[in-house]
């Protein structure tokens, strides 16, 4: 009786443990990607260049990284900060596309897409293009993306 209360509550402590973002899962794709928010990752901005940039209704922007063989995982991160507007983040890869993602999709309305994708087996190495759309959007909206 003993053994199975201690049981009891170290399955207790380990579901508490693990954090609420892991169920939110935006996207799982069916090639070994998991995309989720990326809110509880800590990496610093030296090692991911930023962009900025200006957008309208209707328009578009591309950004273009190429990924390397071995890499495991993406954080694209676009903040505009002006939550009246909205902007869509779509993503092509090698071997098919993500997306489009708005702001909903990280699981917090912020005017920010804050992304995790991963694939413990390697994502697929080449160039990946990272479209980002002016879907709501009155006069300009500036930007910043990083990947």
């Amino acid at each position: 009786m003993k053994i199975s209360g201690i049981c009891l509550i170290i399955l207790v402590c380990a579901v508490a443990l693990v954090p609420g973002v892991v169920a939110q899962n935006v996207d799982n794709t069916g090639n070994g990607y998991t995309v989720h928010p990326a809110y509880n990752l800590n990496l610093p901005s030296a090692i991911h260049p930023m962009s900025s940039g200006m957008i309208t209704l209707g328009e578009s922007d591309y950004y273009f990284r190429y990924v390397s063989p071995g890499t495991t995982a993406v954080v694209p991160d676009l903040n505009w900060g002006d939550t009246a507007d909205s902007l869509t983040l779509s993503i092509s890869t090698p071997n098919g596309s993500l997306g489009p993602f708005n702001d909903a999709s990280d699981g917090i309305d912020n005017a920010r897409i804050y992304l995790h994708i991963s694939n413990p087996s390697g994502l697929p190495s080449g160039i990946w293009e990272f479209r980002i759309y002016g879907e709501q959007v009155s006069g300009s909206q500036s930007y910043t993306f990083t990947v």
